[in-house]
């Protein structure tokens, strides 16, 4: 599989049907279910539904969306990322989520960073923002070093 984009120590790639496990495993981790919400993905079935109806789908729409973020030395699935195009939302948003054993190693950072980067000069978006629940300070930190501030609150109907 092609990456969209790589870092000194990360590969970004589409997500696949072959990422069914991984999946299973990142959205039901701790961080996930708390900070993003529970997507009732527990099995292969659902999983598939997940991809084909989320990322696969947002690829063939927009030509872009959440992507495999896998470390090249072992090609290691570590967690998401990319931009996403909700129609709650006049800008596209990125969204980013690691599994928990690797945070605090400045992944999230460096995948944020390139995918910012990429959004504005592959995929030609002239802004991007960023939605976060209040009380995810390590986040809050992230976005705000990669130039976001926050602009209001936000509530999904």
């Amino acid at each position: 599989m092609e990456a969209i984009l790589e870092t000194s120590r990360l590969r970004l790639r589409p997500l696949t049907l072959a990422d069914t496990a991984f999946i299973i495993e990142l959205l039901n981790s701790p961080g996930w279910l708390k900070y993003i919400g529970d997507r009732n993905v527990r099995t292969e079935t659902e999983a598939v539904a997940y991809l084909e109806n989320g990322p696969l789908a947002s690829y063939e729409k927009n030509g872009y969306g959440l992507y495999l973020v896998e470390r090249k030395e072992d090609s290691l699935r570590i967690g998401m990322c990319g931009i996403l195009k909700r129609d709650e939302l006049d800008t596209p948003d990125i969204g980013y989520a690691l599994l928990p054993e690797y945070h605090g190693m400045g992944y999230a950072r460096e995948i944020a960073s390139a995918t910012l980067l990429y959004a504005k000069e592959k995929l030609g978006l002239p802004l991007v923002a960023a939605i976060v629940q209040p009380d995810n300070e390590r986040s809050i930190a992230l976005l705000k070093k990669n130039g976001f501030s926050f602009e209001k609150m936000f509530s999904f109907q």
